[in-house]
C-alpha cells in the first residue's frame, strides 16, 4: 500500500504569509505525529519571501503545479503480460492463476500489441456454434506443440498460422476413414493413440499434422514416410481427450486479442483514464511507462482507488486560488484568515478560520494551543509572515493578538520585529527586480467573484511611489491584457507605500468602473486610496459591494 503524502500548501500566487504559514504548519503537524506531511508552494516566490528564506537559512519548498490524481497513483504494477504467440490454453491458465480477466499482449520489446479478454476466449471456444466450428483450429504448429507440451518427431513449417480441421481417431478404422474421406488432407489435424492402422492411414493421406497421445510414438517406417509426405508428427503425454481439448485452445493470442485497445501514460490524469474506460468501448486500458512499455492494466475498479496525495490548505479557502487539481484530491484541513469562499468537501474536515492579521498568526496560536514552541527558524518564518500581511503591524487587519504574537515570535527567533520587518520590505519593494510586468502583477494576485462579475487584484509593497510612476503605463497595458485573457470585469494592482501608509490602485475595467469604484481618480485608471493598506479587509469588501450592485 502506498503511504499517503500530505502537502501543506498556500495559494497560486504565494506571498510571504502563504509560504511561511505552510512551512510552519507542516512542522507543527509533524511534531503532532502526522506522517508524510511536508510543506509545498503553488507558485513562484516574490523577492520578499526569497529574502526571508535566505536570511533564515530555510530551504525553498517544492513547487506543485498540478496535484490532479495520476494514473500511477491508481494502478498496480507490474502487469502480467503474454506474447502474441502464446496459446489460448496458457492464456486461460494465466487468467485463472492471477485471478484477472484481462492480459496485455506485448511484443519482444514489451510494447503493446493488444489486450486478451477472458470473455472473448470463452465465447469463441467454449461455446462453439456448430460441429464444424468445434472442429476448426486456428493455430501454428509451434503453438500447438507448446499447448500439448509435446515433442516433435517430425516438424514442417511450424511457424505458419493456418486453419485446421480436428478429427480424433478413437473409433473403428472403417468409420474413421469414412469420416475423413471428404476432407482436404493438408488441413487435417489427426489426434490418436497407439492405433497403428489409423496412424498409417493418416500418413498415407499426407495429413498436415498427426498427434500421438499417451506418450506414444510411431514405427520408424511410418516416420520415414511422414517425412517424405511432409506430415508433422507430434507426441504428447496427454491422453486423447485432453489433447483434443488443448488442441482447440492452441490458437495464438494475437488471433483473438482486441487490437484497438486504448492506452494511457503513468503520468496522465485520472480523468483521462476515466473517459477512456467509460466511453472507449473496451473493458481495460493499457498503462504505458515513459518508454512506451506496458506496465499495468487499468479497469473501472481502479477509479475507486483512493489516491495517496492529500492537501492541507493554508492562507486561502477558495478553489479558484488553489493549486490546479485541488478539487480532485482529498483536502484534510484548511487554516485561513480570509473570507469564506465556495468551498465544499465530501466529509467533515478540520477548518480553522479566524479574523487575525495573518495566517502565520493563526499557526502561531495553534502552537500555543498544543503546548509547543516553534523552533528558532520556524519562529522567524511565522514572524515574517505576520509582519508581511499586517504591513509591520500597521494594517487595519492587525489585532492585539497579532501584536502580542509578534513579540513572542521575535523572542523565540532572536529577532527584533521592527528591524527585521523593515529589512523584509526593503528587499521586496524594488519593482524593477521583477522580470516582467506580468510577473510583478501576478506575484500576489487573487481572483474574486461579485455576482456574475469576476475581478482580480494584485498587491505590491513599496517605499515611495517614484518607481511605480515610471512603469505604470506598462503595468496599465498588462492589466488590460490580463483582464481580456481571463475574461474578468476588472483587473487591478494595489501599490502600497508602507512608509506613508497609503495606496494607489491601478485598474482596468468595464466602462462603468470609474463611476462604481468610489475612489478619487487621479488620472484615467489610477485611483488614490488614502489610509488603505489591506487588500483583504479594506479594498476587496468595497469592490465586492460596488461591483455586485
Amino acid at each position: 500500500m502506498i503511504e499517503p503524502l500530505v502537502y501543506v500548501v498556500g495559494h497560486k500566487h504565494p506571498d510571504t504569509d502563504s509560504i511561511c504559514s505552510a512551512i510552519g504548519y507542516a512542522r507543527l503537524r509533524q511534531l503532532q505525529g502526522l506522517t508524510g506531511v511536508t510543506a509545498a508552494r503553488a507558485g513562484n516566490l516574490n523577492r520578499q519571501t526569497e529574502f526571508v528564506l535566505k536570511h533564515l537559512v530555510v530551504d525553498v519548498p517544492p513547487l506543485l503545479t498540478d496535484v490532479s490524481p495520476r494514473v500511477r497513483d491508481l494502478v498496480r504494477s507490474p502487469a502480467v503480460t503474454i506474447g502474441g504467440e502464446t496459446p489460448l490454453a496458457i492464456v486461460l491458465e494465466q487468467l485463472h492463476h492471477h485471478d484477472v480477466r484481462l492480459l496485455p499482449v506485448i511484443d519482444e520489446e514489451q510494447r503493446p500489441q493488444g489486450l486478451m479478454m477472458l470473455k472473448r476466449a470463452a465465447e469463441g471456444f467454449l461455446l462453439p456454434s456448430d460441429e464444424s466450428a468445434s472442429r476448426r483450429v486456428l493455430t501454428s504448429l509451434a503453438a500447438l506443440q507448446e499447448c500439448l507440451q509435446g515433442r516433435a518427431l517430425n516438424s514442417i513449417d511450424d511457424r505458419k498460422l493456418e486453419e485446421l480441421e480436428l478429427y480424433v481417431g478413437a473409433m473403428a478404422f472403417e468409420s474413421f476413414a469414412e469420416r475423413v474421406a471428404h476432407c482436404d488432407p493438408r488441413r487435417l489435424l489427426i489426434i490418436t493413440g497407439d492405433r497403428q492402422e489409423i496412424q498409417a492411414h493418416a500418413v498415407n493421406l499426407g495429413v498436415r499434422v498427426l498427434v500421438i497421445t499417451g506418450g506414444g510414438t510411431i514405427s520408424p517406417e511410418l516416420l520415414t514416410m511422414a517425412r517424405q509426405k511432409q506430415v508433422t508428427v507430434l507426441s504428447t503425454n496427454f491422453d486423447t481427450a485432453t489433447a483434443a481439448w488443448r488442441a482447440r485452445l492452441s490458437t495464438p493470442a494475437h488471433c483473438l486479442m482486441e487490437r484497438n485497445c486504448p492506452t494511457v501514460g503513468l503520468l496522465d490524469c485520472r480523468e483521462d483514464l476515466r473517459l477512456k474506460l467509460l466511453h472507449g468501448g473496451c473493458p481495460g486500458v493499457l498503462v504505458l511507462d515513459s518508454a512506451g512499455k506496458v506496465t499495468a492494466v487499468a479497469t473501472k475498479s481502479d477509479l475507486l482507488v483512493e489516491t495517496p496525495l492529500k492537501l492541507i490548505l493554508v492562507d486561502h479557502n477558495e478553489l479558484s486560488q488553489a493549486v490546479t487539481g485541488a478539487d480532485r484530491v482529498e483536502i484534510l484541513e484548511v487554516i485561513d484568515h480570509h473570507r469564506l469562499g465556495n468551498f465544499h468537501t465530501e466529509k467533515p474536515i478540520r477548518f480553522i478560520n479566524q479574523p487575525l492579521g495573518s495566517t502565520c498568526s493563526l499557526v502561531a496560536s495553534l502552537y500555543r494551543q498544543a503546548g509547543l514552541e516553534p523552533e528558532k527558524e520556524c519562529a522567524g518564518l511565522l514572524l515574517a509572515g505576520l509582519l508581511s500581511d499586517t504591513v509591520l503591524l500597521k494594517s487595519p487587519t492587525t489585532t492585539d493578538i497579532d501584536r502580542e504574537l509578534a513579540s513572542w515570535l521575535g523572542e523565540l527567533a532572536q529577532l527584533d520585529p521592527q528591524n527585521f520587518g523593515q529589512e523584509m520590505f526593503a528587499a521586496g519593494s524594488v519593482l524593477s527586480a521583477y522580470e516582467s510586468t506580468e510577473q510583478l502583477i501576478l506575484s500576489d494576485f487573487k481572483e474574486y467573484r461579485a455576482g456574475e462579475r469576476l475581478f482580480g487584484v494584485g498587491q505590491v509593497e513599496v517605499v515611495g511611489f517614484e518607481e511605480f510612476h515610471g512603469i505604470k503605463q506598462a503595468l496599465r497595458q498588462e492589466l488590460a491584457d490580463l483582464r481580456q485573457r481571463r475574461g474578468m470585469s476588472a483587473a487591478g494592482l494595489l501599490v502600497t507605500d508602507i512608509v506613508r501608509e497609503t495606496s494607489l490602485l491601478l485598474a482596468d475595467g468595464e466602462a462603468d468602473l470609474p463611476y462604481r469604484i468610489g475612489y478619487p481618480e487621479l488620472e484615467p485608471g489610477l485611483y488614490e486610496l488614502q489610509d488603505v493598506l489591506s487588500r483583504k479587509k479594506q479594498l476587496v469588501p468595497h469592490l465586492l459591494k460596488v461591483l455586485q450592485g
